[in-house]
């Protein structure tokens, strides 16, 4: 039997956001209820442009059923240069509903996969594998974008009757790795796997880390925490594995980096809907850093449009280094200026990852270079959140970034050097691995350092020398040499600021003196 089509209140508590339903599909009574019998049932619709978000189709599952798998299709017809096509994502909720924030959310794959399975012992990868429970599951779809012609789609639902198999439960990969003590850890903390819309499988992430000199990455799937039980193979003495997921909303991309095991982050809301506050909450009671990713890039849905008062990080860099990622970097500039203009002790540190999601994505391009007390999530997560960190390209760059004061008084990145407004204070930058690049020193007052040439042979020092009351922050940039004269080149690294002196600081400049 398909239903007409209608809105109805999902279930689960009082309260729940009321859900659009679609045709919906009933099982034949006593049909294939026999042990290894199936039915089979097919729903086909069409989705107008202007479409919700997220629709559902409901799916009555009687009792006995052991597994259930979907397939779906839909049309993609021509339309104009410049006019979206039809895309559409696919998941799938159980009996418990589709209420906001996840109590029945069972899988997800976007528009990565045709067809999923899922039952109490396996599922496809994106999915959460468990007893198949009887009463009312929903199928998500997520028009994406529809075409002017409207969207027309098949969806084709197989239940499968028989003894459910045997749960196995979930193994999640160990809290810390073999570390040096307090030092210096490298990671990537924007990855795809097979689990969502990525190419590599786990393992061939995690080659593709050990090949690029991490110690540390984050499992962050598109909208699922469903690869948080494959990892504890994989981490070892000398890569630790941390567990998250990349919250994929209309109105921007977020990385919780490092929360609890099975923990799930609902995605199904926009800006305008005022929720996103009590979401990031969740991720840092979950143990997790919130940190908007790519908050510039230009694809369908990926700008960032909830704003930073919630985040702990954010991404500047991402993947290769392209015009969004200066976007990203110069914004993320003007926020530690405002934090140092509004005399604001909280500041944004700045993130780099890859986002790899298949060959020739280089897993660890770029990497974040993290000042970690041990090779733990808790330390690690520490040293990202207090900006303690620097990006670089690759694994042969190495950068020591630091402000001295007159009487010997040191900081580091992301730390305060605590000098008088006039006391002279010494920039120091070490840099490694970084062949015909150039620095750039940069404060609240702009770029105050350009084009200081490093050796041939990549390693070299550059100092400048400022006051607290010409330089609020210093933060440093490698870049490659570039033929289009004053514009900077590609970014090899950057670091997180050193803080001078008071919260405020001056408007005045001062000539640029640097030595090599």
């Amino acid at each position: 039997m398909i239903r007409a089509n209608r809105r109805s209140r999902s279930p689960g508590a009082p309260g729940a956001v009321a859900a659009p339903t679609v045709g919906g599909v009933t099982s034949a009574s006593g049909a294939g209820a026999a042990d290894g019998g199936r039915e089979t049932r097919t729903v086909r619709g069409t989705l107008p442009p202007g479409s919700p978000d997220y629709v559902y189709v409901p799916v009555e599952v009687p009792s006995g059923v052991r597994e259930i798998r979907v397939a779906y299709a839909y049309d993609r017809p021509s339309v104009p240069a410049g006019t979206p096509g039809n895309a559409l994502d696919l998941g799938v909720f159980d009996e418990r509903g589709t209420e906001l924030g996840g109590r029945g959310f069972r899988g997800w794959s976007g528009g990565a996969r045709s067809e999923f399975f899922l039952r109490a012992d396996d599922a496809t990868p994106g999915y959460v594998p468990g007893p198949v429970g009887p009463g009312t599951w929903y199928v998500a779809l997520g028009p994406y974008t529809v075409a002017p012609q409207g969207l027309s789609y098949e969806l084709t639902v197989t239940l499968t009757y028989g003894a459910p198999g045997t749960a196995v439960p979930p193994v999640y990969p160990p809290r810390r790795a073999e570390g040096r003590g307090r030092d210096w850890y490298r990671g990537d903390c924007h990855l795809h796997s097979w689990h969502s819309d990525g190419r590599r499988t786990p393992a061939g992430i995690v080659a593709g880390a050990r090949a690029a000199g991490l110690d540390f990455i984050n499992s962050s799937e598109h909208n699922t925490h469903a690869s948080h039980a494959h990892w504890a193979d994989l981490a070892g003495d000398d890569l630790l594995v941390v567990l998250g997921e990349e919250v994929t909303t209309r109105n921007g991309h977020v990385l919780a980096v490092g929360t609890e095991p099975g923990t799930f982050v609902d995605w199904r809301y926009r800006a305008r809907e005022n929720r996103w506050a009590g979401f990031a909450r969740d991720i840092r009671r979950a143990g997790g850093l919130v940190v908007p990713a790519h908050p510039h890039a230009t694809c369908v849905g990926c700008g960032w449009k909830f704003g930073f008062a919630e985040a702990d990080a954010v991404e500047v860099w991402n993947g290769p280094f392209t015009p969004d990622d200066e976007v990203a970097l110069a914004e993320w500039d003007n926020t530690l200026v405002a934090s140092v203009r509004e005399g604001r002790g909280g500041w944004l540190p700045a993130m780099g990852n890859s986002d790899a999601h298949r060959p020739p994505d280089a897993v660890g391009m770029p990497q974040t270079v993290v000042l970690a007390d041990d090779l733990t999530r808790e330390a690690v997560l520490a040293g990202i959140r207090a900006g303690r960190s620097y990006v670089a390209e690759s694994r042969k760059v190495s950068l020591g970034f630091t402000a001295t004061g007159g009487r010997g008084e040191r900081a580091g990145i992301g730390e305060r050097l605590r000098v008088d407004r006039e006391t002279p204070v010494t920039v120091r930058l070490e840099a490694s691995g970084v062949p015909r690049c150039t620095v750039r020193f940069v404060t609240d007052q702009g770029a105050v350092l350009t084009g200081a040439p490093l050796p041939v042979s990549g390693s070299g020092v550059v100092e400048w020398r400022t006051t607290a009351a010409r330089a609020a922050y210093v933060r440093a940039e490698v870049r490659h040499e570039t033929a289009a004269g004053p514009v900077p080149g590609v970014m090899a690294a950057f670091t997180n600021p050193v803080f001078l002196g008071a919260d405020r600081a001056g408007p005045v400049c001062e000539e640029d003196v640097w030595t090599l």
